[in-house]
């Protein structure tokens, strides 16, 4: 499917302003999207909306369905009465810079359990009928991972194949008994989820009222501790006691030189098979109830996976396994129709992975940064595009573009200086200029490029356990020839919607 041609900002929600220790739902998250229509910009695309897993990453969440309560608006509870003024003080603990999770979950999280308790006792018949209504609507992931939930909680989230056999291995009526026995707790996790649904929807709505679409993200797996992997522990390549024996993950490559070991279990693709891919039909409906375009993550694992034996410290030791193909899209197209979908195709590509993007029509993936290394024929550099595809300046898994011009080297720099006609002092503009002149539909841009900003505010760095996804601006960093600048040039370069004169 081929976009119009459009640019836009790439800005995971918890990155915003905001007075409570993380961006969320709330006014900021407004005002944001009013800032992207003064730039020019049509298109927000964010991180998986997913909750957080080990080491803080969006790409390990507990569920492939559920939102991340962390992002809920506390004001916006506070408005209807279920929490106090004195609920919405600050913790000392933050900072406008840095999202500091050590302080900022158990900061909402004991925010969002007194706003459930004071809804159970206070809530309006319409709010107890709206709610009851969401859960019906969702009961299809929404009871599996409540319940998930609260068994993790009752747990320590101790691993859920170390609970009980009889609730590990979902015995209905262990699973009874459980949710007789946690019910508040239950309760507790989907009003969170009907917060997020109902503030998330709300935002989305105000963008596309505004000709903004938002750009979701689709992690291609999910982790072991997730409530869909206990829930269809089938579909899952696990042993009989629930625990993978082979984890999904990638080679050696430009970003480490012992691959990446993410440690999701792998799928048992021919019982999706034989399922008519129901789960991911599924999961992508969801997904296209909360965005407007899905950016798929590790599109090339589709065509063939990097299995690594779980036993392995690190990801050397793998090897390359057939995925799905094209039968896994051709279900779903065929229960949803022709959807607009991004393939991340970075890292290393064969051609069977350029031919599955291709026959499905989706638009690849190029980063500039990687542009510069070697030669005028590298696929990266704007002159090799096609149109059908979506260019980045850098990805949340990038230096910023000054830390990425600080650290190349001096062929690099010289390369990029006789292409772009610079002279680097403002390397970020000179990329996004480059990025919106080029024939691909869509530019995405970082906001720290936007803003110009070192590698010391970068979003993640892949291989790095720590430290990763606590980057946060403030409105104070943003002035007004940073709107007034993208916008003249993403109208220049035919982006900003507008017919031509």
């Amino acid at each position: 499917m081929r976009f119009p041609r459009s640019s836009g900002v790439l800005l995971h929600p918890t990155s915003l302003p905001g007075a409570h220790g993380s961006g969320d739902l709330g006014a900021d998250a407004f005002h944001f999207v009013d800032w992207l229509v003064s730039a020019g910009q049509r298109l927000w695309q964010i991180l998986p909306l997913g909750g957080i897993g080990p080491g803080n990453s969006p790409y390990m969440s507990s569920s492939a369905f559920a939102g991340n309560v962390l992002m809920i608006d506390l004001a916006e509870l506070h408005g209807y009465g279920w929490l106090d003024a004195d609920d919405l003080l600050p913790s000392p603990g933050f900072g406008d810079r840095r999202l500091a999770f050590d302080t900022v979950v158990p900061y909402r999280m004991a925010r969002l359990e007194r706003a459930a308790q004071r809804f159970a006792k206070s809530a309006s018949a319409a709010e107890r009928a709206d709610f009851q209504v969401f859960c019906e609507q969702h009961a299809d992931w929404l009871d599996d991972y409540a319940l998930f939930m609260a068994l993790a909680d009752h747990h320590g989230w101790q691993a859920w194949h170390d609970w009980e056999p009889k609730l590990a291995k979902r015995e209905p009526a262990a699973l009874k008994a459980a949710a007789k026995r946690h019910a508040p707790r239950i309760d507790f996790w989907k009003f969170c989820q009907w917060c997020f649904f109902r503030q998330w929807l709300r935002l989305k709505a105000y963008a596309n009222d505004r000709h903004v679409q938002i750009i979701g993200d689709v992690p291609i797996f999910i982790a072991l501790q997730s409530a869909e992997v206990w829930a269809r522990q089938e579909l899952f390549e696990l042993d009989a006691q629930g625990r993978p024996s082979v984890v999904a993950g990638v080679p050696p490559d430009y970003f480490s030189e012992t691959g990446q070991h993410w440690g999701n279990p792998l799928y048992r693709w021919q019982t999706h098979a034989s399922e008519g891919y129901a789960w991911w039909v599924q999961r992508i409906r969801r997904t296209f109830q909360l965005v407007d375009i899905v950016r798929i993550d590790h599109f090339r694992g589709f065509a063939n996976y990097w299995e690594i034996p779980a036993s392995e410290p690190t990801a050397i030791h793998g090897r390359w396994m057939p995925g799905p193909g094209k039968a896994l899209f051709n279900a779903i197209a065929k229960a949803l129709g022709p959807l607009p979908v991004i393939a991340e195709d970075l890292g290393e590509i064969t051609p069977d992975v350029e031919v599955l993007r291709k026959a499905l029509g989706f638009p690849g993936m190029r980063v500039l940064q990687f542009a510069f290394g070697d030669n005028s024929r590298n696929p990266f550099l704007p002159h090799r595009y096609e149109p059908n595809t979506v260019v980045y300046t850098g990805t949340h898994d990038n230096d910023t573009s000054l830390g990425w011009w600080a650290s190349a080297s001096a062929k690099e720099r010289a390369f990029a200086t006789d292409y772009l006609q610079t002279d680097g002092r403002e390397i970020h503009w000179d990329l996004m200029r480059a990025a919106l002149a080029s024939v691909a539909d869509t530019a995405v841009h970082t906001m720290q490029d936007v803003l110009g900003l070192p590698a010391s505010d970068r979003m993640n760095f892949p291989g790095k356990s720590e430290g990763n996804w606590e980057w946060r601006f403030s409105w104070h960093q943003v002035h007004a020839h940073h709107a007034q600048r993208l916008a003249h040039l993403s109208g220049l370069y035919g982006r900003d919607g507008k017919p031509a004169p």
